[in-house]
């Protein structure tokens, strides 16, 4: 049975002064559910995820005391990813016909600060340093940079692009464009990542309602049909974030097993994807993330990149919003925020940032610690 998305919602990312986390995931929700034009009391389930400001359930509070089965979901970065994942399972089931998935947080200021005991690991491994992510980030793209003869420039162009888009839409945080010679000036952070190659810990709110797609036309005339929506953890031999050794015999990661078993969920081929929206965390995660989801091949990324093709007008937009890097990073509702960017450029009402050409497939990539990946692929 096919799945629908009839209905999108979201609060401003980046940070709001004086409204919780809660209520920022309950403003999108009511959003979502206007665009679908149905009532709380209408959904029969509900997924939805935060790391940092308390369990999503507790929405129903704002939104009706229904009794509906109300599933929070927690699995890092990837969690609104896997909040999707689970609600689009559900209504293939034939178990509900009608949902809502929502992702919200509100972290404080600075970095995240995830604990090693946490993850399995000993706390010399935090002692270490390796828990504070952005190094495991620089050394991870200084390998790949150097194993595919990549310019540390291609960074800079990376972020640029980020935040030329971010000024374009109204959702995103950084709204101001960086040249690449101010981002490549600015704080270095982790070599070869400087201060504005990498996401900020954020707030901000994402809902989804899900529908049959043979009742989509109940709630909307531009209904968006998700044809896969897979998740995937890590292989031995993966190299991942929280990761406490390197095997000698290396394997793909969870983007590519991900992304592969999206594509041949939705008998599509990476070449047909009009828009696309990749894990950002830093500027270095788009460059891998491009070939890990087949979308070039790797080693491609630079003529790829300078050619214009990942830009706006080109021939693979990506992040089109700007991405992690000018919304931020909060962690319930990115995934959904790249689902919910999706969403509004197949319907084409996507403003200053509307990728030309009449787009009919999009795709979504999400990545998390300790190494798990969600990927969807959506057509109108």
């Amino acid at each position: 049975m096919k799945v629908a998305i009839v209905g999108v919602g979201i609060h401003k990312f980046g940070r709001t002064e004086g409204v919780s986390g809660r209520a920022q995931g309950a403003y999108a929700a009511r959003q979502a559910l206007a665009d679908a034009g149905v009532e709380f009391k209408d959904i029969q389930f509900a997924y939805g995820g935060s790391d940092s400001a308390g369990n999503a359930d507790t929405l129903v509070s704002d939104l009706g005391l229904t009794g509906l089965p109300f599933v929070n979901v927690s699995n890092g970065c990837a969690t609104g990813g896997s909040a999707l994942t689970s609600a689009v399972s559900r209504i293939r089931s034939g178990e509900s016909d009608l949902g809502l998935v929502v992702g919200f947080d509100k972290h404080p200021r600075g970095a995240f600060n995830p604990r090693p005991e946490d993850n399995g690991l000993g706390r010399w491994y935090g002692e270490s340093g390796m828990m504070v992510t952005t190094q495991f980030f620089a050394m991870k793209i200084q390998r790949y940079l150097v194993e595919h003869d990549l310019p540390k420039s291609l960074l800079a162009t990376v972020a640029a692009k980020a935040f030329r888009n971010g000024a374009l839409a109204p959702h995103a945080w950084r709204r101001s464009p960086l040249t690449e010679e101010q981002i490549t000036g600015a704080t270095m952070v982790n070599d070869p990542l400087t201060q504005y190659m990498f996401c900020s810990p954020a707030e901000g709110g994402v809902a989804l309602v899900l529908a049959r797609a043979d009742h989509a036309h109940r709630y909307t005339d531009t209904p968006v049909f998700l044809e896969a929506a897979e998740l995937r953890s890590r292989l031995f031999g993966s190299f991942e974030v929280f990761s406490p050794w390197i095997s000698p015999d290396r394997a793909d990661g969870p983007t590519v097993t991900a992304s592969r078993a999206a594509f041949e969920t939705a008998g599509i081929d990476p070449i047909d994807i009009d828009v696309a929206q990749i894990q950002d965390t830093e500027a270095g995660a788009e460059i891998m993330h491009l070939a890990e989801t087949g979308l070039c091949k790797h080693g491609e990324q630079e003529t790829l990149i300078r050619s214009g093709a990942t830009e706006i007008g080109g021939a693979i937009p990506v992040n089109t919003d700007g991405g992690c890097l000018a919304n931020g990073e909060p962690i319930g509702a990115t995934g959904l925020r790249q689902v919910y960017e999706n969403v509004v450029q197949l319907r084409g009402t996507a403003g200053d940032r509307q990728v030309p050409g009449d787009p009919k497939v999009g795709f979504t990539h999400v990545y998390g610690a300790p190494g798990i990946s969600a990927c969807t692929v959506l057509t109108r």
